[in-house]
This record gives C-alpha cells, structure tokens and sequence, in this order.
C-alpha cells in the first residue's frame, strides 16, 4: 500500500491469540447502497486452546441478533467496540453464528449515487471490523469466505476464487460466493462492487490473472495493466516461492484513499491510475502495480506481528517493485530511482529521527528506507544468498506471523554477513546511511556521469556547453539529458539556442518537458519550435506548453483554443478543466458557447466527479468569479466527503470566505437548503 498505516494490537487481543484461534469465517452479506448499510449472516469455527473467561470479536458500533454458540442460543454483551462472548463454548472446537447490521462510517465507502456508483473497502489503518465482525489482531489469521446479495447489474468481487454467481428469487438479485484456501489477517478482506468489465489473462505458471475497469473505461485496460504478466511472471521467478494464493485480480475505484491496497488475491487501486495511451506516458501504474502484487507474498502470505515490524511489508513490497521497473525498463532506471530515494531520505534525515524499526516511524521510512536497507543487504551478500535468504524465510513462516529477527536468521543461515551490525545502523540508527548509499550507486556508470554532471551547475555555461552538445547527441538515458536542460534554465536564450534545439530533437518526452517547464520567456524565434510540444504525448507537457502560449501570446489565444478544444486528458479532467477556463476567459472567443462551457465546468465540480477534479473544477471557477454562488452548494457537500484532504480543502477554503460578510451571508442563505450532514458541518463554520 502506498501510504502509512499504523497495527494497533491491544493487549486483550494479544492475549487471547495465545488461548482462542479463529479458524474459518463463513459470511453471508447484503449491502445497501442506499441507506449506506450493510447486514449478514457470519459463522465463524475457532478452536478454544485454553481457559478463557470472555472471546471478544472486533465489531463496532453494530447490532447483534440470532447469536448461538454450537448450535444453542447464548447471551452475549455489545460494547459498541467488540462483540463479548462469554457462554457455551467449550475447549476445542466451537461454532459460533450470528446475524448483524451495521452503517459504518469508515472502511466501506459507498461512491456515487445508488444506480451507478460504487461501493469498495479498505481495511488497512481503520480496520475490516467496521464493516464485518473480525480481527484488529493482525496475528489472528482466519479463512475467509464470502458471499454477497446484490443487483444482478453490477460485479461484486471479494477475496479468493468465484466460486459461485447465483441467481436469487427477488429477481435482480444475485449472489456471488467467494471462497478462500489460506488464512489472512482481517485488514486485508475487501468488497469492491461496481459497474465493471473484466479481461484475462493467464501466468506462466497458469495462476488466473484477472483485470477489471469501469465499462464506460474499456478501451483503456491494456495501457492501464501494461506489463501485469510480466511482473507476475518475474516476481515468481525472482522470489522462489509461487504466488501463494489461487487467483489475482485487480480494480480500480473511484475516490480511492491512497495508490491501491493489496487485499489478499484482490488488489484495489486509484482509478487516477486507470489511463490511455498518451496517459501512460506521465501516470502508469507499474510501479503500484508491483508493490501491490509484491505485498502478496510480503504482507498477505507472511504479515509483521507489530507495527515496529511494518518495513518488512513495505520496504519488500518497495523493493521488490523496484526490481520489477529493473527487470522492465533496465539497470539504469532502477539505480536512478534508488538515487532519487536516497535524496529524499538524506533530506528527510534533518527532521525524520524516528528510525525504521519503530512503529511511529515515517512512511518514508517503512516504504524508502527499508527498500535501501534491503537493497544494501543484498549488494553485500550477493543477489543469489539474497534469493536464498527471502525463498526460505517465505518457506518456513507461510500464512504465519512474522517479526526482523525471523527474517535476519535467515540470512545468517546463508552467510557470514553481520546482521547485528545490519540492525543496528540501519534499522535501529535513525537518520540515513549516505556514504554506504552512494557507494553502492557509484558502481552504475550512468550514476557516475550524473553525479559528475550535477557538481558542475556552478561553472560558466561556456565551460560546459561542448560537454553539454555532446550529452544530447548520446543515447544516454533521458536524466542526463534533463539535468543539462535545467543547468542551463538562467542562460540566455541566444546562447543556448542551439542546444535547446538539439534537445527538442532528441524526440525524449522527458526532456522536452523539461524545456516546456523551464523556459519562462518563449523568444518568437523559437516559437515554431515550442508549439511542437502541444502535440507531445504527455498531458502534463500539453497542459504547461497551453497555458504558457496563452499567457505569453494573447493575439493568437482564439486559434491556440480552437486547436486544442477536443482536449480531455487524464480522468480527473485536469485538461478540460484547463481549457474551459481559458476559453471562458478570452473576451469574445465563441460568446455564443459561454453558457455551455461553464456549465460543463460548473458539472464538474458536483458529486458526479471525483474529489480531485471536483476541487480543482471549484479553484478555477471561483478564479472565474469570486462571487459565483453556484459553486458554494458544490463546495459544502465536499464537507461530508470521505477523502479527509478534499474535505480540508472545503473547509479552509470556507473559513476563508466567511471572513468577507458578503460571503457569509451567501452561506447563511444556503444553509436551510442543505441535508442534515451539510447544514452540521456548514454551522461549525458560520
């Protein structure tokens, strides 16, 4: 997963591990999109290994009925927080089955509107158990089973293999049943239900590999999970072990929280990441793509006991997507991502004390540094001891818990490599090894040259434009090329020419974009040349180049607008968003067409649109018009938004308003307008 989560292992849970173990959960759900509730049937079989007074099941803020234990009606206590079981089981095996219900206001997000949106989960950092009645205890790991009731025109996945689509007797309902062969920890359960339509594929090694986007998204599957096979098929070969479960498949979903998570056989990741041709160029979703599929052996199959464990998920996860882009796009690319790694780590280090084997260190730390700690172990020990290490240490502790000293005993196992020493400097130490870093980076000639070339920014442009001249004309790989772009961002224009059309030529994406993001001034007689970047492929460059030419050419802002009018770009419209305001904000350019232009802006700032092009649709209409109270409904729904920086986006950019009376009265206006949610969270701000 792409972003920092914390276990959270109470002590109680801890405890009962050692007494009670959870076995298999059989669960038979129905959510509801419209009242933004789910309710089920569970039956869980757990094994009582010694005299426990209470057995507590993770559930909050539910409601319980129909409860039995081994076939008998028992009483039981709902804290609110944990479903307390304290009669009729028995020392060995149990059964336990109830009924319950719930609205939760976190981990299952219901997106959109009832017919067309979507409903997925995500359980790491905030826990499955708001939702279904399981484990905040990682180390309880339990067989999960599900099954769902809902419309027959949506897809419903979950974990494991589909075993079963049934049709139910209320007509467009129908049920899908998944089933699971291994045990997992609870945060890695998920639903993800939808409007999908799915492609496949099959492994090397003849796992089913299974790819979904949303229908109206179909053309756009083989640029979105370009090169998912070969990941697959290179992590099976790299690792040693085969991918440990039956089927693996991935979704995108709208307004998702963070890059994607790895549930167990069932990864989810930002629709942001879902892109065409020309998208991938700038967003791919390889590297996600990886760490996800990595964290299924490094997470799922084996999972840390404690937080103080965590980079031993996402600094492998991070690792091995590195050595993925290796294996993809060569030796060159992996050191220069290392390279930039090891920058913001040694920058970081000023600030960032908190050392990787801690469970409040940063993401950085976790996912960054522990890929580099794991990197440097490997360079040390040699890549085919490092295989060794890793396929054993996945051998011996499969569908268990693990913590660093598991791991380390493997490698002493296999070398003479001291891992005391490892341990202490690198995962006890704060702060960042960059001499050991750099040492290793050296090594890679392409490094070398870009070190070289990046202690070189202080000479005179003459000294180096020969050095410079020649670099363009190579194949060397595109940073270097881009480095000399912004060594000479200050020369003059007439000076550097020359050079600045021998990097236009080089045709590298790469680098002309480092020209559309560093020339501030386009001189008219290279203004011929600068247009050509309009029709790069690469939204991004697109984007600086239009707005540059807008800026810098107002007498030809009709011909540029009409040029670029069909211009949609990534999923959150960032582009259009772009161009609409701009063609708004010409005088008299197709007055005829204003209403519809602003319109189709003002669209994309309601509930319809994800939050990151709802808040960006909202920025440039109110830059439009400070005082367009159109957009204000718009922007108190984002309150009650469920991605906390859409929702602190709303806020300040309310609180500010309300600072001005005109405003404040707009608000005050608004506000017996509003749904309850809205019109609570408006008040705290009036």
């Amino acid at each position: 997963m792409k972003y920092l989560f914390l276990f959270i292992t109470p002590f109680v849970f801890a405890q009962q591990t050692k007494k009670v173990d959870f076995i298999s959960i059989n669960a038979h759900l129905q959510p509801n999109a419209i009242e933004k509730s789910i309710s089920g049937k569970v039956i869980y079989d757990f094994v009582v290994k010694s005299k426990i007074d209470t057995i507590k099941i993770d559930a909050i803020k539910m409601e319980f009925s129909e409860m039995k234990i081994n076939g008998k009606s028992v009483p039981f206590k709902n804290s609110g927080k944990s479903l307390n079981l304290y009669q009729g089981f028995k020392k060995g095996k149990n059964k336990v089955e109830f009924s319950y219900s719930a609205k939760p206001k976190q981990t299952m997000y219901f997106v959109g509107d009832a017919a067309t949106g979507q409903i997925w989960t995500q359980g790491q950092g905030k826990y499955t158990s708001h939702w279904l009645p399981s484990f905040d205890d990682v180390n309880e790991k339990v067989v999960f089973n599900v099954s769902v009731d809902f419309r027959n025109d949506f897809e419903v996945l979950s974990n494991g293999v589909l075993k079963n689509v049934s049709h139910n007797s209320k007509g467009n309902i129908k049920t899908w049943s998944y089933q699971m062969q291994k045990p997992m920890s609870s945060y890695l359960v998920m639903l993800a239900i939808g409007k999908f339509i799915k492609q496949t594929e099959t492994s090397k090694s003849g796992t089913d590999l299974e790819f979904y986007v949303k229908k109206e998204d179909a053309s756009k599957f083989a640029t979105t999970y370009k090169h998912s096979k070969e990941i697959f098929d290179f992590f099976e070969r790299e690792i040693g072990v085969n991918y440990p479960w039956e089927v693996y498949r991935q979704v995108p979903a709208m307004d998702f929280l963070y890059a994607g998570m790895e549930n167990t056989s069932s990864t989810i990741f930002a629709q942001d990441f879902v892109v065409d041709e020309i998208g991938y160029n700038d967003r791919s979703y390889v590297n996600v793509n990886a760490h996800e599929l990595a964290h299924q052996w490094f997470g799922d199959m084996i999972t840390a006991q404690s937080g103080k464990h965590h980079w031993l998920q996402e600094g492998f996860a991070t690792y091995y997507a590195l050595l993925a882009e290796k294996e993809l796009f060569g030796e060159d690319h992996f050191n220069f991502e290392l390279y930039q790694t090891a920058e913001a780590l040694q920058r970081a280090s000023i600030t960032d004390t908190i050392p990787l084997m801690n469970e409040k260190a940063s993401s950085l730390s976790f996912y960054q540094k522990g890929a580099w700690a794991l990197h440097y172990l490997r360079t040390n020990i040699g890549d085919d001891v490092f295989r060794k290490a890793v396929k054993n240490y996945l051998d011996n502790y499969g569908f268990k818990n693990v913590n660093t000293d598991d791991f380390l005993a493997e490698v002493n196992k296999v070398s003479k490599f001291d891992t005391n020493t490892f341990k202490k400097v690198w995962l006890e130490q704060s702060g960042f090894q960059v001499q050991e870093a750099l040492a290793i980076l050296k090594q890679n000639k392409f490094i070398s040259d870009y070190l070289a070339l990046s202690e070189q920014f202080e000479k005179p442009f003459s000294e180096k434009k020969q050095q410079f001249e020649t670099i363009l004309s190579s194949d060397a790989f595109y940073p270097l090329k881009e480095e000399v772009i912004y060594q000479v961002q200050e020369v003059p224009f007439e000076e550097k020419k020359e050079l600045l059309v021998k990097a236009m030529q080089t045709n590298n994406l790469k680098v002309r974009q480092a020209i559309a993001v560093t020339m501030k001034q386009i001189p008219s007689d290279f203004k011929s040349e600068y247009n050509t970047l309009l029709n790069d492929a690469s939204y991004q460059t697109r984007e600086i180049t239009f707005k540059n030419l807008m800026g810098q050419f107002p007498e030809e802002r009709f011909s540029l607008l009409d040029k670029t009018k069909d211009w949609m770009g990534f999923n959150d419209k960032k582009l259009r968003i772009a161009w609409l305001t701009l063609a708004l904000a010409t005088k008299d350019y197709q007055n005829v067409n204003k209403v519809t232009f602003y319109d189709e802006l003002l669209g994309y700032s309601t509930p319809k649109f994800e939050a990151n092009t709802r808040q960006n649709a909202i920025v440039n209409l109110l830059f439009l018009n400070k005082a367009d109270k159109n957009v204000l409904p718009n922007l108190v729904n984002g309150l009650t938004h469920h991605k906390w920086q859409f929702t602190k986006f709303c806020r300040e950019k309310i609180r500010e308003m309300v600072k001005q009376d005109t405003f404040k009265k707009y608000f005050e206006e608004l506000l017996p307008t509003l749904p309850e949610p809205e019109k609570v969270q408006l008040q705290k701000l009036l």
